[in-house]
């Protein structure tokens, strides 16, 4: 008996892909539990845990050609919201986790991130530039209500008037629009937001613990209100299950206040595609070979592709159309071309903890 024949409730993952890393792997036995229905129930709604993260930096440092930041914060690793298409779920393979439901119910907490970018943006080496917050777990996931790292994080950058850009799937960043308000000020901050699909039923399955689309177009309603610049991510796409929805995505995050548009073909480096397509085989295997398949005329035959020249949008027909799809659309709802900068010519040192003020700036 496999009680995961079943799809587990409340995750993107459907099982743990094996660890490259790892010269070991272990193969849970179900034969002894077949009459245990309380540790059953448990394994088919697997808890989310919390583990201390004691990294001593919190400024991560970019050199990537078609990554549009240099200087990104995550204060966690791993993810709750538990999206089946994830690019960062093999990060979790260099602590000797899996891929798969271990990046999803084991997410380390970095509890210093606060004082980690304070301490960054005191050193006197630092050339005032903007930062991304999310550049590789969405900072607004579930664990952000109970320890409010990315808020922490903001404070300092108000503080210090440090432009802060924001990527996020979770409608909870309207819980800091005081803060973000405040950077917006200066020019200092702009929050994307990322909407994979408007069918509340596909979202429910595909990115189980993010907030529904339509509280997302809700959350870009109140951020644009409060005066906060905000834009659209359709990220990823993906042929054959929301690539038709590029149109009425726009229309509802123009609509909605957004005035800037995004987007990013999916990406399956390494075990995602495992993840992924056990994700697809088991809520949608009808569809399976066929996206399968589309997915491989954007990849020149293959199911991913790591070059920097197209790991982002894909080569081929297929990607020539929804290319073209997504530009004919963003300039029919009237979006910009480009996001202004953010400005950083307003910042400010964070003060020394004592109170000691700095002699030379």
């Amino acid at each position: 008996m496999n009680p995961q024949t079943s799809p587990i409730k409340g995750r993107g993952a459907q099982s743990q892909p094996a660890n490259p890393y790892l010269r070991v792997e272990c193969q849970p036995h179900w034969d002894d539990l077949e009459g245990d229905e309380e540790l059953l129930a448990q394994l088919a709604r697997p808890a989310t845990v919390y583990l201390p993260d004691e990294s001593q930096t919190i400024v991560s440092e970019n050199n990537s050609p078609d990554i549009p930041f240099r200087y990104s914060i995550n204060p966690y690793r791993g993810c709750a919201h538990g999206c089946s298409y994830c690019y960062a779920r093999p990060t979790h393979e260099y602590f000797g986790l899996s891929a798969g439901l271990d990046f999803e119910t084991k997410v380390m907490v970095k509890h210093q991130a606060p004082q980690l970018l304070r301490k960054w943006l005191a050193r006197r080496s630092w050339e005032p530039t903007w930062i991304a917050m999310s550049g590789v777990t969405d900072c607004y996931q579930p664990a952000e209500r109970e320890f409010r790292l990315s808020r922490g994080c903001l404070e300092v950058a108000v503080e210090c008037r440090q432009p802060i850009g924001i990527v996020t799937k979770n409608a909870l960043v309207t819980r800091d629009i005081d803060l973000l308000a405040e950077l917006a000020k200066y020019r200092a901050t702009q929050v994307a937001v990322s909407i994979t699909t408007l069918d509340t039923s596909l979202a429910r399955t595909m990115e189980p613990r993010t907030s529904s689309p339509e509280a997302r177009l809700q959350a870009l309603r109140k951020l644009t209100s409060a005066g906060i610049p905000t834009q659209v991510m359709i990220a990823p796409i993906i042929p054959g299950v929301n690539d038709s929805e590029i149109p009425s995505i726009l229309q509802a995050a123009r609509e909605a206040g957004a005035t800037n548009a995004s987007y990013v073909l999916l990406r399956l480096p390494t075990t995602v595609v495992d993840v992924f397509f056990g994700w697809l085989e088991k809520f949608y295997p009808d569809r399976a070979a066929k996206v399968a398949s589309l997915v491989r005329t954007t990849r020149d035959g293959e199911l991913y592709r790591s070059d920097f020249a197209t790991r982002q949008r894909g080569q081929g027909e297929m990607a020539k159309q929804i290319e073209q799809t997504f530009r004919v659309f963003a300039t029919k709802y009237g979006y910009s071309s480009a996001s202004p900068p953010l400005d950083a010519s307003h910042f400010r040192p964070p003060k020394d903890a004592s109170g000691q003020m700095r002699l030379f700036d």
